[in-house]
């Protein structure tokens, strides 16, 4: 077992190594790129400059406004899916017959990219965060009742079995039997849909929106801003990076529960 543990430990360290040095010599290729002049500064800005323009946004607070609307709109839309998705999944696992009509048509509509009809979801709910709530809820929708489906419906019949033989009820059987056995592939749906919800509604700002993260970056792109566009979008990214890690772990932590 320890001889495992250090393997695995070894494993993540080797990753992180290897991550760390992708990002480096991206960062490094980015400096020679802007240093020599080969790239102009107005498509894309010196690393220094997008730094000091980082810590300013940083220092000054003023990314607070549209980081609170963009993480209100994910947790809406993420709230909304979930309850829906784990929902609908929950009950057509239930009949074989339900299986058939609706898995497959949640695999087509999750193959369509839903953001293409932002701008029916505009006309309908406007321009302020509904519309992001209401894409960035239905694109999640899916990955999370699949799995909701995948995980209730590929309990072994021998547990329902062996569980009703004992006297369990529907909810003792509910409780005790089909959520422990599923949760570990719910959690990865509800990671999913928590991951494209973030992406849709960071993508749907950058489209059409009042406030939020997405349209703060398409602002300073329109104004020419370039390097404080490019610390928006770093900030961005990390506080995608830091959510998904979260996520993660609530996944793996799921999973050992």
């Amino acid at each position: 077992m320890a001889g495992r543990s250090a393997d695995s430990a070894g494993t993540v360290i080797g990753s992180r190594a290897v991550q760390a040095g992708f990002l480096l010599g991206a960062v490094v290729l980015w400096h020679l790129g802007t240093a020599r002049g080969s790239i102009s500064p107005l498509l894309l800005p010196r690393p220094d400059a997008v730094l000091r323009e980082l810590a300013d946004v940083l220092a000054t607070g003023e990314f607070l406004g549209d980081l609170g609307v963009t993480l209100g709109e994910l947790a809406a839309a993420f709230a909304l899916s979930s309850i829906t998705g784990l929902t609908a999944g929950y009950l057509i696992s239930r009949s074989r017959y339900w299986i058939e009509v609706f898995e497959p048509l949640f695999a087509g509509a999750y193959s369509i990219p839903i953001i293409l009809f932002l701008p029916l979801y505009v006309l309908f709910f406007g321009l302020g965060p509904a519309s992001k709530i209401a894409l960035g809820a239905t694109i999640s929708f899916f990955p999370i009742a699949m799995n909701t489906i995948a995980g209730f419906s590929r309990v072994e019949s021998i547990y329902i079995v062996a569980a009703r033989a004992m006297g369990c009820s529907e909810y003792q059987l509910f409780h005790r039997v089909l959520v422990p056995a599923a949760l570990p592939v719910i959690v990865t749906g509800l990671r999913m849909g928590f991951t494209i919800a973030l992406l849709a509604i960071l993508g749907s700002e950058t489209i059409s929106s009042l406030s939020g993260l997405g349209h703060r970056i398409v602002h300073l792109a329109e104004n020419m801003h370039m390097a404080r566009m490019f610390a928006y979008i770093a900030f961005a990214v990390a506080i995608a990076v830091v959510l998904n890690l979260a996520a993660t772990l609530l996944e793996e932590r799921g999973k050992r529960s």
